[in-house]
């Protein structure tokens, strides 16, 4: 029997609010690709960072080569054998190619670092992973995913016996893809065991032997790569019932709604980014709901902030009430009447040291004031009806936002947006992480919104969401459009066959 390289037993991590890993097991042997997936909140970066200690578990085992093992910090993981490839590169980039390929391991003569053999040896080893570049240049003079190969050269350089890749592929080019699917199999090889953290399918099934799916912190399935079908892996990953046949809704949409005619609210034609978007088209009518469908890392996220002017594009165009918008500018965009709700409303969103008040009036600021004196007066009217209508529960006006539940901070951002009464609205994840009330409440908004002729575009990774909130779902795979399903096709089954095999056919 094969003893794992790698694993955990009953591994357990907390947060405070958040049971982060629950019970879970998983175990990597010696020379496999091991598929790690689950959707935002699995639990993935987590057990990464157990693994590789940046966090300590709370309970259960962490093992190394059958035996039980602890990583006081990430040196001491690393010098167990076990590199960490991240999809941010965490290299030094004022320093050369050579020194971020050596860092820590230069070699020395005479006590000192031996240039013209690190130079020599680094260009070498970089050959191998089809990079071909001046060792003496900075790193971050080169492109993001020469930097990558120069990351993951350096994990493997160093004899790691595990390597964790982190999204490995996003920045790079084709050519640099096939390069780094050879080295995976070289690593194989050689018994070096590779976990292959991605939301690409395709890769998936053609990189990995075996997977384990992590659900809200839980094991839901550990098996062989090729005995998993892929509309059976995306469901796993959802948490959807493949044979559930929907009898009554699960959420607050009525479903009853019917588009405005005339021009288009919204008209996106054609939008690129480099390795992130690729001729997405998509339109939005006045009083209508469409969703973006995809699994995390399709290109939803992106979509929705390269339309909102905080994603710079390198084709395409954008429209609003048939007006064309200057992309790559969010004040032109809200100004065009596009307001975005972000997907991390701690981050991106909210401000925390403000109260409600100063949060919801932040965006509409120059509308209440007049010769650049804000009236309190206004503020206070905008603020009061916002807080009344979206029924958000606090103290008073005057409670600082961060203080309020994840529901009630949400709605504290739809009133900011709300408040500049714009044409088109783009919902990020609206309501993930907030409560099944608070839930219900921004859903039954949502489609009084649409009523009222306002246009949305609806991110969402629950699937009862987007079916039973949008006319129309757009699918995206890989950063372009794998798909439309319109009327009678939008159900829960052709939503999932179409994420699963980049189609829009049930």
């Amino acid at each position: 029997m094969t003893v794992p390289v790698l694993g955990t037993r009953g591994l357990t991590k907390r947060f405070p609010g958040v049971l982060a890993l629950d019970g879970v097991d998983f175990e990597l042997l010696p020379g496999e690709a091991h598929a790690l997936v689950g959707e935002n909140g699995a639990g993935k970066s987590t057990l990464i960072k157990v693994l590789t200690g940046v966090y300590q578990p709370d309970g259960g085992e962490l093992r190394h080569h059958g035996e039980p093992a602890r990583f006081a910090t990430p040196l001491h993981a690393q010098r167990a054998g076990i590199a960490t490839i991240y999809q941010e590169v965490d290299l030094l980039p004022l320093l050369s190619v050579a020194r971020n390929l050596y860092l820590g391991r230069e070699p020395k003569r005479f006590g000192l670092i031996d240039f013209a053999r690190m130079h020599r040896d680094a260009a070498r080893t970089l050959a191998d992973y089809g990079v071909d570049v001046d060792v003496r240049r900075p790193l971050g003079t080169l492109s993001m995913g020469a930097r990558q190969m120069v990351a993951l050269a350096r994990a493997v350089s160093a004899r790691a016996r595990v390597v964790i890749m982190d999204e490995p592929t996003s920045s790079l080019e084709p050519r640099e893809v096939e390069t780094l699917f050879g080295v995976i199999e070289r690593l194989r090889g050689e018994g070096v065991a590779v976990v292959y953290v991605s939301h690409r399918l395709d890769e998936l099934y053609r990189v990995c032997d075996r997977v384990t799916v992590l659900r809200d912190g839980r094991l839901v399935h550990r098996g062989a790569m090729a005995d998993l079908e892929r509309l059976r892996l995306v469901s796993l990953m959802l948490g959807r019932d493949m044979e559930r046949v929907e009898r009554e809704g699960a959420t607050t949409f009525s479903g009853d709604r019917e588009a405005w005619s005339g021009t288009p609210a919204l008209e996106a034609e054609g939008l690129g980014a480099r390795h992130r978007l690729h001729d997405v088209s998509l339109t939005v009518r006045p009083g209508e709901v469409v969703g973006l469908g995809g699994l995390l890392g399709s290109g939803r996220t992106e979509t929705v902030k390269a339309i909102a002017g905080a994603l710079p594009l390198d084709a395409g165009r954008v429209s609003v009430v048939g007006v064309p918008l200057r992309t790559g500018s969010t004040a032109a965009a809200i100004r065009a009447g596009v307001s975005l709700l972000p997907e991390d409303r701690k981050h991106e969103g909210i401000v925390p040291g403000l109260s409600i008040r100063e949060n919801i009036a932040l965006a509409a600021m120059p509308g209440l004031s007049r010769f650049g004196l804000v009236s309190e007066r206004a503020v206070d009217r905008v603020v009061e009806r916002f807080m009344e209508r979206l029924r958000i529960k606090a103290v008073g006006p005057h409670q600082k936002v961060e203080e309020l539940s994840g529901g009630n901070q949400q709605k504290v951002l739809l009133a900011r947006w709300l408040a500049l009464e714009p044409r088109v609205l783009l919902l990020d994840e609206p309501t993930r992480g907030i409560d099944v009330g608070a839930k219900a409440e921004v859903q039954r908004l949502v489609d009084e919104l649409a009523e009222e002729g306002l246009a949305v575009l609806l991110v969402s990774s629950d699937l009862e969401e987007l079916v039973e909130g949008a006319d129309r779902v757009v699918v995206l795979r890989d950063g372009a459009v794998a798909g439309e399903l319109v009327g009678d096709e939008v159900t829960e089954d052709s939503l999932l066959t179409a994420i699963a095999r980049g189609g829009g056919e049930p």
